[in-house]
């Protein structure tokens, strides 16, 4: 039997800590997660590897470098209600439900879905809601939100997700370009989000991100 505990304290003080993440709420969330459970039984094997883990097409469980320091620019405080876009099996929103108040899990994979239920009940995340349906849609019957995270990549942020956000509400995504991709810390302000870059990183452009081609006549 594979000692995941050793391997869970390993995986945050070599790639966690030394990217400078230092929360205690986003280090306890992560040494207290079986990140395990969250993968593919084909590839629980890879569970605390540095990279990014295929979930299905084009959807992956993003790296700890990547979800933890994303989690650290969030900056997401007990008070809050956090929409979690994309949530795969659920590992994100395990995190968070140990930071914020409350969980809108995101997902709209039937499989993905049901493996995040089933994975959240085992580890007793009781404060995560997964909703299932399309990922650029949200979930706008909870909202408003005082955070959203995306877990995948994205070309283009939609519109519609922006009055999901409360005024002043934060959001984090990785945008990519080509094989290039930049994590962006953004705040709601009026009907637009102002963004700023914050860290280099990359993953599949998840299904409806894709940048909109313009028509032309």
């Amino acid at each position: 039997m594979p000692d995941y505990a050793t391997r869970r304290t390993m995986m945050v003080d070599t790639q966690v800590r030394p990217s400078d993440v230092t929360k205690f709420t986003i280090i306890g969330a992560m040494l207290n997660t079986p990140r395990e459970i969250f993968v593919p039984d084909v590839l629980r094997e890879t569970a605390y590897v540095g990279e990014n883990i295929p979930l299905a097409d084009n959807r992956v469980l993003l790296e700890p470098r990547t979800l933890s320091k994303m989690l650290d620019m969030l900056d997401v405080t007990r008070t809050e209600l956090v929409l979690d876009i994309g949530c795969g099996s659920g590992y994100s929103s395990a995190l968070l439900a140990q930071m914020a108040q409350a969980v809108v899990a995101v997902e709209e994979d039937d499989t993905l879905a049901q493996d995040a239920e089933t994975a959240l009940a085992q580890v007793g995340a009781e404060a995560v809601i997964v909703h299932q349906g399309p990922l650029t849609e949200g979930a706008p019957d909870h909202a408003p939100y005082d955070a959203m995270i995306v877990q995948g990549g994205v070309s283009e942020f939609p519109t519609g997700l922006i009055a999901q956000l409360r005024e002043g509400g934060r959001v984090i995504c990785l945008f990519m370009e080509g094989q290039l991709g930049v994590v962006r810390l953004g705040v709601r302000q009026g009907d637009q989000i102002a963004w700023r870059d914050v860290f280099n990183a990359a993953a599949p452009v998840l299904p409806g991100f894709e940048k909109q081609e313009a028509f032309t006549f």
